[in-house]
């Protein structure tokens, strides 16, 4: 609501978009929604805060290197930096890659308006945010077939006792930052105009960089402390990307933020480590599905 936040015309958010849903759902939700607030920004001389996502980044340079390449290895490859990274995208048949040109489309959307008719904007880019209340749980506050983020599928494996399942062999690496530490960075753009506006940023925590695979073993043990419960004997399995998304997936091999633009015009770092925002999430997930989750495992299948 604009008037509760003087001088901010528009904070535009869109919900999180499955990998593999249609491309004409993500085209209506993503870019004819987002075209609307865009022009009315523009044309009624309204701040505009948008919220885009690091899948915009696509694959690094690095990936596209021979596997034992030590450039792999040299940030300059793989850390994303908001006015430098090229976006990459895989094939046309890779749908994957469909949410992030859509929402790559409204952000040079954005810029041109910026450029063109002189639209006040702010570019948000998260990275992973993490925290409670984060995503819904299949079968208990959103569809049984459902697949919500990561944190949350390893979160519903957890809380059902199932081992966590580790999409081509959880190689993929990315950086989590706690939802409290996000908010504090979107304030400061809020409550800084003069030195947020023109700019897109990076909201992530470089810090607490993992792979899929150790972050499913670190949220084992961290469960496992906040429940009581010991883990499993095999905690986790391997699956295809096909088998878990289907055909049409695609991943990126790492997706780490450069923080320089964010910490030089906001003074904004993140501060929670990644096992501190794991056991606060998991304590919270615990506590509210827990119970609800041991019901609908008990009850009779009918037939």
């Amino acid at each position: 609501n604009p008037s509760q936040c003087p001088g901010l015309g528009c904070l535009q958010l869109t919900r999180s978009i499955k990998p593999l849903e249609g491309l004409v759902k993500i085209a209506d939700l993503t870019i004819n929604s987002g075209h609307h607030v865009v022009k009315y920004c523009s044309e009624n001389n309204k701040r505009l805060i948008h919220f885009s996502t690091s899948e915009v980044y696509g694959k690094t340079i690095g990936s596209f290197l021979p596997k034992d390449s030590p450039l792999r290895q040299d940030p300059a490859y793989y850390v994303l930096k908001e006015d430098e990274s090229p976006c990459i995208f895989g094939s046309i048949e890779k749908q994957r890659w469909s949410y992030a040109c859509a929402k790559q489309l409204i952000e040079r959307l954005v810029y041109a308006e910026g450029a063109e008719n002189g639209l006040e904007f702010t570019i948000v880019r998260p990275f992973n945010w993490i925290g409670p209340r984060m995503d819904f749980i299949p079968g208990i506050d959103g569809p049984s077939e459902g697949v919500p983020r990561v944190l949350a599928c390893f979160s519903n494996n957890l809380l059902r006792g199932e081992p966590l399942k580790l999409v081509d062999g959880g190689q993929s690496q990315r950086t989590f930052v706690y939802i409290k530490d996000a908010i504090e960075a979107v304030l400061l753009m809020i409550e800084n105009p003069a030195r947020a506006n023109g700019h897109i940023f990076n909201v992530g925590n470089p810090n607490n960089e993992v792979t899929v695979r150790q972050l499913a073993e670190m949220m084992t043990q961290v469960y496992s402390k906040v429940s009581g419960e010991a883990p499993l004997e095999k905690p986790t399995i391997d699956v295809s990307s096909k088998e878990f998304y289907g055909e049409g997936y695609d991943d990126s091999d790492k997706r780490i933020p450069d923080m320089t633009i964010i910490n030089r015009q906001l003074g904004w770092n993140p501060k929670t480590s990644l096992w501190d925002l794991l056991e606060s999430t998991l304590t919270y997930q615990h506590r509210t599905y827990a119970e609800a989750i041991k019901k609908v495992i008990a009850k009779p299948v009918a037939s």
